[in-house]
């Protein structure tokens, strides 16, 4: 994961989206394993070489306050967080990061690239814990006043193989830890709310294959996003 943000915008003064939106917001998703962090690094490389101001950052996190809560909700010895109370503290942390960082990237015309966003909370709360689909995406869009990506990257790759990641890396988190079961209801959580996805904003990038092999995907589907925003360049392309 990441673990710092490569920048801080001023938010003095700066429009509200969607009006005010001039950069690109993009969301990578996936299940624990799925090879988000490496693929969001890989863009933000490819982007970053071609001039564009990327932001790269995660869920929970990406403000001070947005860390602290990611703390709070996935370190062990927190205390007992019951469902409601773990659903509200995603939707607590990614309030801040819609206003603190996202919105006011986007009016300065940057790429925000996320490592997680609504969806996750969709999966991991609204079907993992039971609370609905519907309930959850609500709370989250009151929560950053219908802040939604331009597009949201679901890499697809078999459960099987997520785990097999997982159990290659080691260490895990609170809701890393979940049982076998968790983490099924969460695999098809994901393929169901982009398949059923109804303003086409979602792609199913397969995840299977080399890291090279995922990221020529990945740019395949970015290319069309970036010919259709004119967006800020930081300085002349890499050769």
């Amino acid at each position: 994961m990441m673990d710092t943000l490569s920048y801080t915008p001023d938010a003095q003064n700066l429009p509200a989206d969607p009006t005010g939106r001039r950069g690109l917001f993009i969301v990578v998703e996936g299940g624990d394993g799925a090879g988000k962090t490496t693929q969001l690094a890989l863009l933000n490389e490819a982007l970053s070489a071609r001039g564009y101001r990327v932001i790269t950052t995660r869920e929970p996190g990406g403000t001070e306050i947005g860390e602290k809560l990611r703390a709070l909700v996935l370190e062990a010895g927190q205390g007992t967080i019951d469902d409601r109370t773990e659903a509200l503290i995603f939707a607590a942390s990614r309030a801040a990061h819609a206003s603190q960082l996202i919105r006011p990237a986007l009016a300065e015309g940057a790429i925000v690239l996320s490592d997680r966003y609504i969806d996750s909370s969709a999966a991991y709360q609204g079907v993992g814990r039971d609370l609905g689909i519907e309930t959850i995406v609500d709370l989250s869009r009151w929560a950053t006043a219908d802040l939604v990506p331009d597009a949201t990257l679901l890499l697809s790759v078999p459960l099987s193989a997520e785990q097999e990641r997982m159990d290659q890396r080691g260490t895990v988190d609170r809701i890393e830890a979940e049982g076998a079961a968790f983490k099924a209801r969460i695999h098809g959580a994901f393929e169901q709310i982009a398949r059923e996805d109804a303003n086409g904003s979602h792609r199913i990038i397969d995840g299977v294959g080399t890291i090279d092999e995922v990221h020529a995907r990945v740019l395949e589907v970015i290319e069309p996003l970036l010919a259709a925003r004119e967006l800020v360049r930081t300085g002349q392309e890499d050769s």
